[in-house]
């Protein structure tokens, strides 16, 4: 059966909550009554380059990994670099 706590009860027994997650319970916290979140167990995300089956494709890591400076300029509200 699920699990449905207010916001202040779920700060006070959060790890009580989690322990019921992990153990495959659904724990759902709920404002005034209303359901706003579920917890769940976390997954990685695997990112993956390129395309299913390409082996041995290398790629520029300044270039995919690096920072782009017309991004960082809008984040800035500067004029991109020239």
């Amino acid at each position: 059966m699920p699990t449905q706590v207010n916001v202040h009860e779920a700060k006070s027994q959060l790890s009580k909550l989690i322990e019921k997650v992990l153990a495959g319970e659904k724990v759902t916290i709920a404002r005034a009554g209303k359901p706003v979140v579920d917890l769940v167990v976390h997954e990685d995300v695997e990112i993956q380059f390129g395309v299913e089956g390409w082996v041995g494709v290398e790629y520029d890591s300044d270039v995919v990994d690096g920072p782009d400076p017309d991004i960082e300029a809008m984040f800035a509200a500067k004029e991109p670099r020239q």
